[in-house]
């Protein structure tokens, strides 16, 4: 995965979002705790994050930064300000080296960090839009594309399905509902 990836997945958040930010962000985001608001912010929180990984390229910790969104922003503020930091992660992406390694629970290269940026992106628009009541899912080959690389171990089935379930956010055929999980982006070089 890429900083093409990575910019595809924020044009999928801003054509299905954009158009519902005069709607009430306070509601929860789908099964998160958090409000459609606080997710929007967080989905740029990562991305910042995953994007100062990468230039600074620390070897075992995450650089001692957050980013901070003002309480007053409107929807459409949080939703720019999620799309810049995706923006940061892909300029990153583009101009890092493939041999780059940088912490993220162990050395991640450049293609963990656009997977994680991707998964961040799809998944929580995914929760923004079950929040929103908006029937919206990410694309399939985008998620394939995650699963490839954050989820060795996921299950076969539809890519899309098998995303969500390997996440917590919803069923497949024969397995039980996830209540916990993790990804792998640190590679074992």
């Amino acid at each position: 995965m890429d900083h093409q990836d990575v910019q595809a997945a924020v044009a999928e958040m801003l054509e299905v979002l954009g158009p519902r930010t005069g709607e009430d962000w306070t509601v929860p985001a789908g099964p998160l705790e958090w409000s459609c608001q606080q997710t929007a912010a967080h989905i740029g929180h990562d991305l910042l994050a995953y994007a100062g990984q990468l230039a600074a390229s620390p070897a075992d910790a995450y650089l001692p930064f957050d980013l901070r969104v003002r309480p007053t922003a409107s929807p459409a503020e949080v939703l720019q300000v999620a799309a810049a930091c995706g923006g940061l992660l892909g300029s990153a992406l583009a101009t890092a080296d493939r041999s780059l390694r940088a912490w993220h629970w162990g050395p991640c290269d450049p293609t963990g960090f656009a997977a994680m940026g991707v998964a961040e992106i799809l998944l929580h628009t995914n929760d923004i839009t079950r929040g929103l009541g908006v029937d919206w899912l990410p694309p399939a080959p985008l998620c394939a594309a995650v699963l490839d690389r954050l989820f060795p171990d996921a299950p076969p089935g539809e890519p899309v399905r098998v995303l969500l379930w390997c996440t917590g956010r919803g069923d497949l055929d024969g397995l039980p509902r996830r209540t916990s999980w993790v990804w792998k982006a640190a590679l074992l070089d």
